[in-house]
């Protein structure tokens, strides 16, 4: 009997000290439970709820048309679709004789120039030398007319050799101003500048450097580095200035279209940190960037 009584009384102590354990367990357990939804409540407030997320979201990147500057036929393809390509190599190439025979024609337009030039400043000191020949030939016929004027007061010389004497000056007079003028003409056309900068061999310059443009232009270079795209240029195609003929993508410079609902807004700033997942990629790979814009 005692060793039961025993027993019973131990049985009944432990079953007094039961419930305790169990209060403060559960008080543990939903202290734990209370701190994780305090901290997740935190997280969502100061953190989450400021995240907003989307996957309407397309990769961005500049497209360079390339199209041709000139009229011409192709006779050359240097790139096609999906091949990289340096800035200033040649992509595609027109037959360049017209432009070959336009340049021929403003070289020798140039040359034309320069020598006409260079006969005006010759005309210039002709017309300069004239006027000293005439300068001489009225300076005789009035040394003439002084040394007879003196005989007709003596009834030495007829008057008919004195006036003829007389229209001899005049005419030498004449023929003076006439000279002046011609050189007066002749250096205004070269007067206050060199050959290479005359209106004539100006314009006949700047011809020229057109026609050398046009030249180098039947050969069309890649402006950027990137993949060649959309390529519809063929072999034989008569192609117009303004045409474009393939595309250049610029792979380095890139960014992210991302399009939000407008209720997202309100918490995406400029500068605001962003991950990027991409879907070839998946959760992977994973980019970071941040907001550069925000489209009005």
């Amino acid at each position: 009997m005692s060793a039961t009584a025993s027993t019973e009384v131990n049985d009944s102590g432990l079953a007094a000290k039961d419930p305790a354990k169990r209060r403060r367990a559960l008080a543990i357990v939903a202290s734990v439970f209370l701190l994780a939804a305090l901290g997740w409540l935190l997280l969502w407030l100061l953190v989450l709820s400021k995240r907003e997320k989307t996957d309407n979201a397309y990769v961005g990147g500049n497209q360079v048309a390339i199209s041709a500057q000139v009229p011409g036929t192709v006779v050359a393809i240097m790139a096609d679709d999906t091949q990289r390509v340096e800035a200033g190599q040649v992509l595609v190439k027109l037959d360049s004789t017209d432009a070959d025979v336009r340049l021929q024609e403003a070289g020798a337009a140039l040359a034309q120039a320069v020598r006409s030039v260079r006969q005006q400043t010759e005309s210039v000191r002709g017309a300069d030398a004239q006027v000293e020949v005439r300068k001489l030939e009225l300076e005789k016929a009035q040394a003439d007319l002084k040394r007879r004027l003196p005989l007709i007061a003596a009834d030495a010389e007829s008057p008919e050799i004195i006036q003829h004497l007389r229209d001899g000056v005049a005419q030498a007079q004449a023929a003076l101003d006439a000279a002046k003028a011609q050189a007066a003409a002749a250096r205004a056309a070269v007067d206050g500048t060199d050959v290479a900068h005359t209106p004539a061999v100006l314009q006949a310059r700047a011809n020229f450097r057109a026609a050398w443009i046009a030249r180098q232009r039947n050969a069309i270079y890649a402006p950027v580095s990137g993949y060649v795209a959309q390529r519809s240029v063929q072999l034989g195609n008569s192609v117009q200035p303004g045409q474009q003929l393939m595309t250049v993508v610029p792979l380095h410079n890139l960014w992210i279209d991302a399009n939000f609902k407008e209720g997202q807004l309100r918490h995406i700033r400029i500068g605001q940190p962003v991950k990027i997942e991409a879907d070839i990629y998946g959760g992977s790979v994973e980019y970071h960037g941040k907001v550069e814009g925000i489209g009005a």
